[in-house]
This record gives structure tokens, C-alpha cells and sequence, in this order.
């Protein structure tokens, strides 16, 4: 039996630029001294916050995200009661001794050279200004601060597994974000982040036998060396100071290590990839083939989505799995080279998302994760030629439904009962609303839809509703049912090929509607001479039909399908004898969560 297959994607053109949104901006000076002995530092933070809401801000708050390694924090506490803890943290905090513990204390800051009091709640700081800000104005707060490096568990720390000394994420007081909603000042407990867009300039001093990497233009390259750069003094004392600037970005991460090896590589994009790895045998090799890749990922991407813009990216050996950054990501380097892809695949396609979109993360993981998802496997199927690089997302989906353990997607991200529910969700079925979204306004729309909603909302945090009216814009189609069903609900995906019946030199099909999503229906015909066709029954209320799907031989628009109605008969003009297959969703984007009565089979 020849099976029914569709190419989904293809080649891609990119969209032109459109609106703004009013951000908050602030602009982080930080210099930090760091003791590779104790894993303590200390630092000074010059922060230019602008309000560029219409709200007159009275008080604004900060992340201390190091204090969530601690026992009994509520990272800690919620890793032990929930029913399946991420085995990578487990119980993992609880057992931490005082000089293997995270801390992060502000010790004094100014507002305009006018002392702040202010009141640290575990991983918040809640900070009451001298005077309001009102929209438009602008506020110097000066810091200085102290914190302890963790012993690696969750993304940052140090002395990993694989022996990386520092992986410093989440380090610094972190202005939290303010925006048309309101203040966003969730806990951290171990899940994903929101910031401010600003322009970083840190300095960073520790042991000159450290080779530091991560966020931002390094500044002084000839000075430091390490791959970066020839010195061309010699430095006094047994400390460097490593000077980086990043503009435009909500975050700063680094990592560093004595015993890193640092190869560049430039592409013909004009970014410069830095990769950072540890001075082991056992993954060299595949370090250095991983280099050429990344750098067909980043060309395949940018043609997909839109440029990356920043002229600079590093990947760095370190972490506990992987995390993406502004202009850098954190991996685990031990690894088979086929994991090593993956993952830095993965990581790589979050800087258009996470770092160029910037969703809410808590609000919305299934954005910034299932649209990674997406891409990733956009490229796999793309670059290595897997057409069955959608699959798994699919399969983990029917498999959580079955579970019962399935939750809205509009659960916050730290609210999850399982952390099956918010990875399978976020992940998955985030990445199946893309696919699937193809499915129902066409490949082409999907793909100028992403175009667009990339260079439109690009450094805005945009929300679900923004994706929507974009879909819609550029397909003509009316989408509010799919995103409030897909994502705000459980509700399922389920037909049935009810009867087929001969009429004479007719057939008759009758189609059920047994979950509770309409959608438009795709039912594929195979005759028993080889030809394909296809006859599209369109949802009612999507008021638009797609174009007909690439390589049928045949495509009949059939009559629109109201969703309160169960069923639905149409009639194919060929005899009964002739058909050999009717099957539903020939391309298998449906997220049917039957398919056992999608199929049916002409024994006669």
C-alpha cells in the first residue's frame, strides 16, 4: 500500500519590519571581583532605570536568584514535594552545607545619591523608592552587592559534573520586569524568566589563569588573551579583569574555567561563534565538529525566522543539560556527537525566541519552548533530511493525554502539578501548535506568519494574542478558536471515518467529530490505480479556506463543517470498487489523538 506523505516545509523568503510596543529600558554597569577559592564575590551595580510606562512606579523589585540554593527554599521545598522532581536538583539543596550554598544580599543602595531601605523576601527584593518615578523620568539606583556561587545543581554554580569551574546565570541583582501588566516578580523555583531590555557594561576581575566567555563584546581582548587576543603587556597581580558590553539584551550570563580551550570560528553571516570547552580528550573532536554546524544552523535559521542580530555567539561547556542566554548558551559537553547537535540545535534557536521575541517565560514557556521545538526540528528535517523530525513531539503528546496528567497551557510555569505536564506541554504540544497551525492555514502562511511576527515584535514580549493576529493578517483565516482551544483548555483532537457507503457510481463518507476541537478536515483518497487526492471540508468558523496542499493530484473544497454538528456526510464521485484508502489528515500534522479511526482500509 503506498502511504500518503506531504512535504510540510519548504523554502522561506523574510517578511518586512512594522510596530512597537513602550518598554521599560535600564542600563546595568556592574563591576565584580571574584575569589575562585571561596567562590565569593562581591560587586558595585550602576543602574539607569527608565519608566517609559504611563504608571508612576513607587517601588520597584529585583531577582536574587542565587538565595533559591539554600535549604528549605521554595525551590528547595518544591522539589521535594512535587510527585516527579527533576533528578538533576532532587533533594539536592536540602543537603547542602553553608559553604556550598547560593546567596545573593544587596548591602547598600541609592536612589539619586538618596539611601533606599529595602526588604530582601528569599529570592525577591522589594525596594520602596525615596522618590516615585513618574513615566518618562529616570532613576540612577547604585548597588553594592555580595553573593556565593553554588555548588552546581540547577544551571548555574560551580565545579560541574564535567569539572567547569563557574557557571554564572541567574548571579546578579536582576531588575524585574514591568510592563502593560503589571509587575513581574515571581519566585524563583527553578523554571524560566522575564526581563528588562537594557545595555550591560561589566567587568569581571579573577584569576588571570581563568578564560571567561559568554554574554556581550569582550572589550579588551589584547589585554586578557586566552584566544581572544595576543597580550601586549604584562599584567600585573595574579587577576584579570575581563571587559564585556552587550547592548540590547534582558540578561548577562558567563562562564569560566583554567582549563578552557577557545576556538572562533567567523561566518558568512558576520557573527562570530566562540566556543568554550573543556581541555578533555574524550570530546574534542566532537567540540570541533559541532563548530561548522552551529554555523549552518545559524545561516539556516536566520534565513527561516529572520537575522540574528547580534554580531556575536558563544557556546559554553558548562551547566547542567542546556540554557540558552542573551548571545550565549551554557551546555553539557560530555556527550555523544549526535546529543551534542541537539542540544546546541535546541539552545541555538532560542536566541530568536527567547532572546530576540523575549516571551514570558512563566507565562508562557509553551511560546518560547514549543517554538524552539519547532525551529529545531524545522532544521532537522531540513539539514539532515529526517522528514520524521516532528514526530516525537506528537507521540509525547498522545502519550501525556493518555497520562490524564495533561494541563491548560496557560498554567503558569511553576504551577505545573508535574513537571511531565509543564515539559510535555511546553515543549510538545507548544511545538505542535506551529505544525499544526501549517495544517490548518497552509505552510506558506505559517512560515511568512513567523516572518513577520519576528521583525514586528522583535525586543517587545509579545503574548499569544500578538501570533494570533499576525496568523490571521497573513492568511485571511480567523484563529481565536484554535488558540483559545489548543492552548487555554485539555480539550482533544479526535475524528472518526464513520461509514463509507456505496451509491451507485458514487460513495458516501460520514465523518464523526468525537473530541471536543473542531477542525478543518483533510480526508485523503488513494484509488486503486495509484492516484492520490484530497477533499478539504473546512471549520466553519475559521470563515477561510487553505490552499491546496503541494503534489495532490486532485483537490476538491468540500462544503464547511459547523463545529456543534457531530457529524458530516460528503460523496466522492468515483464507485465504491475504485478506492482502495480514505484516510484522515494524509500529513499527519493533526493532532488526532486517535488514529486508529482515521484509516479505512477497502478489504472488497
Amino acid at each position: 500500500m503506498k502511504p500518503f506523505f506531504f512535504l510540510l516545509f519548504g523554502t522561506v523568503l523574510l517578511a518586512q519590519p512594522q510596530p512597537r510596543y513602550w518598554q521599560q529600558h535600564a542600563d546595568y554597569t556592574m563591576n565584580v571581583d571574584i575569589d575562585v577559592k571561596t567562590f565569593r564575590y562581591s560587586g558595585t551595580q550602576e543602574l539607569v532605570y527608565t519608566n517609559k510606562s504611563p504608571d508612576t512606579l513607587k517601588r520597584v523589585f529585583y531577582h536574587l536568584y542565587f538565595n533559591a540554593f539554600q535549604p528549605d527554599s521554595e525551590m528547595d521545598v518544591r522539589s521535594r514535594t512535587i510527585s516527579d522532581p527533576d533528578e538533576r536538583v532532587g533533594s539536592r539543596i536540602e543537603k547542602l552545607t553553608p559553604d556550598e550554598t547560593g546567596y545573593l544580599h544587596v548591602t547598600s543602595l541609592l536612589q539619586d545619591g538618596e539611601e533606599l531601605n529595602f526588604q530582601e523576601e528569599e529570592t525577591i527584593l522589594v525596594v520602596p523608592l525615596e522618590k516615585p518615578l513618574a513615566p518618562g523620568a529616570t532613576a540612577a539606583l547604585s548597588m553594592v552587592f555580595e553573593g556565593q556561587v553554588p555548588k552546581q545543581i540547577r544551571r548555574s554554580g560551580r565545579n560541574s559534573k564535567e569539572g567547569v569551574a563557574l557557571s554564572m546565570t541567574q548571579w546578579y541583582p536582576k531588575l524585574a520586569e514591568y510592563d502593560h501588566e503589571g509587575w513581574h516578580t515571581n519566585p524563583y523555583i527553578g523554571r524560566e524568566f522575564h526581563g528588562v531590555w537594557g545595555n550591560f557594561d561589566v567587568k569581571l576581575t579573577l584569576d588571570k589563569k581563568y578564560v571567561v566567555g559568554g554574554t556581550g563584546y569582550l572589550q579588551n581582548p589584547d589585554e586578557v588573551g586566552h584566544g581572544y587576543g595576543k597580550k601586549t603587556k604584562k599584567t600585573k597581580g595574579k587577576n584579570l579583569t575581563w571587559h564585556f558590553v552587550a547592548p540590547n539584551v534582558h540578561d548577562f550570563a558567563w562562564a569560566a574555567d583554567p582549563d578552557y580551550i577557545h576556538d572562533i570560528l567567523e561566518t558568512e553571516s558576520g557573527v562570530t561563534l566562540h566556543f568554550l570547552y573543556k581541555n578533555n580528550p574524550k570530546i574534542i573532536e566532537n567540540w570541533k565538529q559541532l563548530q561548522p554546524d552551529t554555523a549552518k544552523l545559524m545561516s539556516f535559521f536566520n534565513n527561516a525566522i529572520g537575522p540574528y542580530p547580534y554580531k556575536q555567539y558563544t557556546v559554553l561547556q558548562g551547566g547542567d543539560g542546556g540554557m540558552e542566554y542573551a548571545m550565549c548558551t551554557l551546555i553539557t559537553g560530555e556527550r555523544s556527537y549526535t546529543s551534542l547537535y541537539g542540544v546546541i540545535s535546541h539552545e541555538l534557536a532560542h536566541s530568536w525566541f527567547q532572546h530576540v521575541l523575549a516571551f514570558n517565560e512563566s507565562k508562557y514557556a509553551w511560546m518560547d519552548e514549543g517554538f524552539t521545538v519547532f525551529l529545531d526540528a524545522l532544521g532537522e528535517q531540513s539539514l539532515k533530511g529526517n522528514m520524521g523530525a516532528f514526530t516525537p513531539s506528537y507521540d509525547d503528546y498522545r502519550a501525556l493525554v493518555s497520562s490524564g496528567l495533561e494541563e491548560p497551557l496557560t498554567t503558569h510555569s511553576d504551577r505545573f502539578s508535574t513537571n511531565a505536564a509543564y515539559g510535555t506541554g511546553s515543549y510538545d504540544k507548544g511545538s505542535i501548535f506551529l505544525s499544526q497551525l501549517a495544517y490548518i492555514i497552509g505552510t506558506d502562511a505559517l512560515i511568512e506568519s513567523l516572518q513577520r511576527f519576528y521583525v514586528e515584535f522583535a525586543f517587545t514580549h509579545p503574548t499569544p494574542n500578538d501570533f494570533k493576529r499576525i496568523a490571521e493578517k497573513v492568511s485571511g483565516i480567523q484563529l481565536e478558536w484554535y488558540l483559545n482551544d489548543w492552548t487555554r483548555t485539555t480539550n482533544t483532537i479526535d475524528y472518526n471515518i464513520k461509514s463509507v457507503t456505496a451509491k451507485g457510481e458514487q460513495t458516501e463518507i460520514v465523518l464523526e467529530r468525537i473530541g471536543s476541537i473542531g477542525m478543518p478536515i483533510d480526508v485523503g483518497v488513494l484509488y486503486k490505480n495509484g492516484v492520490q487526492t484530497v477533499h478539504y471540508i473546512p471549520l466553519q468558523m475559521m470563515f477561510g479556506e487553505k490552499p491546496a496542499l503541494a503534489g495532490v493530484s486532485g483537490w476538491t473544497v468540500e462544503k464547511d463543517w459547523a463545529w456543534a454538528r457531530p457529524t458530516y456526510a460528503f460523496t466522492i464521485d468515483a464507485p465504491f470498487e475504485e478506492i482502495s484508502q480514505l484516510r484522515i489528515d494524509p500529513t499527519g500534522f493533526m493532532a488526532d489523538i486517535d488514529l486508529t479511526n482515521n484509516v479505512f482500509e477497502n478489504t472488497q
